[in-house]
């Protein structure tokens, strides 16, 4: 039976559809036949990530609105065997999203075999990130490392345990995973990031990793190209470490230490 995952947030900006694009990526290079969905209507950009933009004829607005089938719409993805993409509309507003249509596309997905759907959500609490929260198994809340964006993932969590399918009719909760993303504990040491604790003591949910401050995702996105690609850098293996615990994997946790200064740049430094 497929798997729904939900990557939110409350805070734009704070790197779901990198998250996305890397997680699902990182989910088919293991063999699993993985489907990401882009649930940003009218904003799209997974398909820039993955580096799929032009070969975008229909998207899940149009399967929805039986335009066109999900065979015509989804994109098989050039570095990974088992993994798919169905981009969002860019001509449409979020309104043209319903309900119902969405729970046929992920019934059909799981028919077609698939074992991983993940859902990348827009920021906030409109109908597209509702939509994409309230068949969802799986929750990977991201945040970075400030006061605002960990208050608005406090209110995702509200809204996972409150308005999702699963709320709704009962069963056991969502399975929420914690991860921080653009984290530079040298920053944190200099007190202007929170710490893993603090953020850790006002989301209670399990962390399941740390992405670190990193210009390689820029590069990554700039290459159209998932991070998670991009062999030997940081940002790569925390994302790989991140799906390795997220299937069970025992992980430790790394890029949370901070990086102590050598002597003679401490002398130059002034320090």
């Amino acid at each position: 039976m497929a798997r729904i995952i939900v990557v939110t947030s409350g805070k734009g900006g704070v790197g779901k559809t990198t998250t996305s694009a890397s997680f699902a990526s990182a989910l088919a290079l293991r063999g699993h036949k993985t489907c990401v969905i882009d649930f940003d209507v009218g904003l799209r950009n997974l398909d820039l990530i993955m580096g799929c933009e032009r070969r975008v004829v229909y998207d899940l607005v149009n399967v929805i609105h039986g335009e066109a089938t999900l065979n015509q719409a989804l994109i098989k993805d050039k570095n990974c065997e088992h993994l798919f993409v169905l981009a969002a509309s860019q001509t449409r507003d979020k309104e043209a999203l319903t309900k119902d249509g969405v729970e046929r596309v992920l019934t059909e997905l799981a028919g077609m075999g698939f074992d991983y759907i993940v859902c990348d959500s827009p920021a906030g609490i409109e109908t597209g990130a509702l939509l994409a929260m309230h068949f969802a198994d799986e929750a990977l809340v991201v945040t970075n490392p400030e006061v605002s964006s960990v208050r608005d993932s406090d209110r995702i969590l509200g809204m996972l345990s409150s308005k999702t399918r699963r709320a709704i009719e009962g069963k056991e909760p969502i399975k929420e995973h914690l991860l921080i993303t653009r984290y530079n504990p040298n920053r944190v040491d200099q007190g202007q990031m929170l710490s893993l604790e603090d953020i850790q003591d006002i989301l209670r949910i399990k962390l399941i990793g740390v992405v670190p401050e990193s210009e390689s995702v820029l590069q990554a996105s700039n290459q159209g190209t998932p991070a998670v690609h991009l062999k030997g850098t940081d940002v790569s293996e925390a994302y790989q470490d991140v799906v390795a615990r997220f299937l069970g994997e025992d992980r430790p946790l790394r890029f949370v230490d901070a990086q102590k200064q050598g002597f003679f740049k401490r002398l130059f430094s002034g320090r």
